[in-house]
């Protein structure tokens, strides 16, 4: 339930008990647990600079409790590979050709495995992850 008064930075305790006396970091259950922590912590935010070292801890503790319970509620947005390695190519503004230079294989590899003729191999696979600097699960189908 939200306060009836906003919290007001200046009025905080400057001790981690005392800040869990008003709002106990714990778990978030949902939509209550997170506006109260919310509200707590956009009290906080603007002030960084002025914590003491257990508002600090209480404000981190708080931070990663809503970034849980945000990956909770979002699932994560699985490409296919083959739209990943192209979203990649793209940012890179990277062509057909620079793919197949970048493998090593002949000069149509790139463009065959754009066009889904050919599949990554696992040398295709690790030369690309190092290259984009990314997982190479990313290129993996399931």
């Amino acid at each position: 339930m939200k306060t009836a008064t906003k919290i007001e930075f200046r009025k905080l305790p400057k001790t981690y008990s005392g800040l869990c006396k008003l709002l106990m970091p714990r778990p978030i259950h949902d939509s209550v647990g997170y506006e109260n922590t919310m509200e707590m912590t956009d009290a906080m935010v603007l002030h960084e600079e002025d914590f003491t070292a257990d508002q600090r801890d209480y404000f981190d503790l708080l931070c990663r409790l809503i970034e849980q319970y945000d990956a909770e509620q979002v699932p994560p947005i699985e490409l296919p590979p083959l739209e990943v390695l192209k979203h990649l190519l793209e940012q890179q503004e990277m062509s057909a050709a620079d793919l197949s230079r970048l493998l090593g294989g002949s000069r149509n590899l790139g463009a065959m495995i754009l066009r889904g003729e050919r599949g990554l191999t696992t040398e295709h696979i690790a030369k690309l992850a190092k290259h984009f600097a990314v997982s190479p699960a990313l290129f993996i189908g399931s």
